[in-house]
């Protein structure tokens, strides 16, 4: 666990170092990050009640087997999400480098 935390505080601390020597790149990189979090969030938030669900009330079924199979294999989960948010970097990175926004001046 000490390996991924230390390769994700690198991967973010390169992240923000790309997005913040432009404000326009910044822009982008927080409406991603942003709306990918929220969505993050929700599913994770999403498996952890459906799993408590699952054992408080003792309900069977497929359905409730995949999510009690998902709430105990948090470790791929937290994995994906890792890969999810180094994904959503590169996205950034040629969204900025193929759309090259101009930015607005204020007069």
């Amino acid at each position: 666990m000490s390996l991924v935390d230390t390769v994700d505080g690198h991967l973010m601390l390169g992240a923000y170092g790309w997005a913040y020597i432009k404000p326009v790149r910044k822009i982008y990189y927080n409406m991603i990050i942003t709306l990918l979090s929220v969505v993050i969030a929700v599913v994770v938030g999403s498996i952890e009640a459906t799993g408590l669900l699952v054992e408080k009330f003792k309900l069977k079924g497929w359905i409730w087997d995949q999510a009690l199979s998902i709430n105990e294999n948090f470790d791929v989960l937290g994995y994906s999400i890792i890969g999810i948010f180094i994904v959503s970097w590169a996205v950034s990175v040629l969204a900025y480098r193929y759309r090259r926004p101009s930015v607005m001046s204020v007069s």
